[in-house]
């Protein structure tokens, strides 16, 4: 038998009323009160009925969260996550990725209550102009309308660089990086990766930086196979993400060399593939429990209140090595 709002309220020693508002993500609720009804709508696993939920508030109880294609190195990982965070607070999540649905339109035209957009941030923008419920995860806008939980793309870049130049290495090419004056999401890894060469007295070699526009394993390894062949082999290579970081593994098997023995090789994401890779894969982790928290925590106070103020949050993120770099 599916559990009520006075179940929940029981177990947590509150009011039906209290009940409602945590649910339904009112802001006037202590901290306290709040861990113990979602601590109870957990244990219950009470889900609100969401045709009555629709008629008393004109309100749909789905979240929209739109991905691209193949670039955020932790897409998948970010949606589980998200449905799970949403779920907790009563909401359903469809999930679509920006190559399928292109149109601005179409997502202003969404029937869901609130917009979460994993990239790139000129949608977000697009939807916070029209006055839609929208925080962008992961990327970062310039428009003060969206809501921003995002990662430190730089910061990543940067240390993800120094771990290598930590290991001994001088010779290191990024792939995925973009020069300078690129409008894209990886602009400021570009900026991180550079400034830790630049604080090991380094000078970045033009030829060792890159581009990867869609993140494929297959962008990884064509990227990797023509440093390989170029004039200025590589030691190392940064990968903006784990997938091209496999790409670039598999080319250096192809050409003969060892890694990391003879190359060194750090990706973004700590995807599953790269925890059982062989060598495994070292890379930087992103928090995606936090980035689907605070975005759908985000969200859905946005929806209450659409006229509060905007946040900027910065997910943490964690160097993670193995194999791929010698430690």
């Amino acid at each position: 038998m599916a559990s009520t709002l006075k179940d929940v309220a029981r177990l947590a020693g509150v009011s039906v009323k209290t009940v409602s508002n945590v649910v339904n993500d009112y802001p006037h609720v202590s901290a306290d009160v709040r861990r113990r009804v979602e601590a109870a709508v957990a244990h219950l696993r009470y889900r609100p009925n969401a045709f009555a939920r629709t008629l008393r508030t004109g309100r749909t109880g789905v979240l929209a969260l739109v991905l691209p294609d193949a670039d955020l190195p932790y897409a998948d990982d970010l949606a589980r996550e998200v449905v799970h965070a949403a779920a907790r607070r009563g909401y359903r999540v469809v999930i679509e990725h920006e190559r399928a649905s292109p149109d601005p339109d179409e997502g202003r035209s969404m029937p869901v209550d609130g917009v979460l957009v994993g990239a790139p941030g000129y949608l977000a923008e697009t939807l916070a102009a029209a006055g839609r419920p929208v925080v962008l995860v992961g990327g970062a806008a310039r428009d003060p309308r969206c809501d921003q939980i995002r990662v430190d793309l730089a910061g990543a870049a940067e240390d993800a660089t120094s771990h290598l130049l930590r290991t001994g290495r001088r010779r290191i090419a990024a792939i995925g990086a973009y020069p300078p004056g690129y409008v894209g999401t990886s602009q400021p890894g570009t900026a991180g990766y550079h400034r830790a060469l630049r604080g090991a007295g380094l000078t970045p070699v033009p030829g060792h930086l890159l581009p990867a526009r869609h993140h494929r394993r297959s962008d990884g390894y064509h990227a990797a196979r023509d440093l390989f062949a170029g004039p200025d082999r590589p030691d190392a290579i940064f990968c903006f993400s784990d997938r091209l970081a496999i790409g670039a593994m598999r080319a250096a098997f192809d050409a003969g060399l060892r890694v990391p023995a003879d190359v060194a090789v750090i990706g973004v994401g700590d995807v599953e593939e790269g925890r059982y890779s062989r060598p495994t894969l070292s890379t930087v982790a992103v928090d995606t429990g936090f980035l689907a928290r605070e975005a759908v925590a985000r969200l859905t106070a946005r929806i209450g209140q659409p006229d509060a103020a905007t946040a900027e949050v910065v997910a943490p993120h964690t160097v993670l090595p193995r194999e791929s770099t010698g430690v």
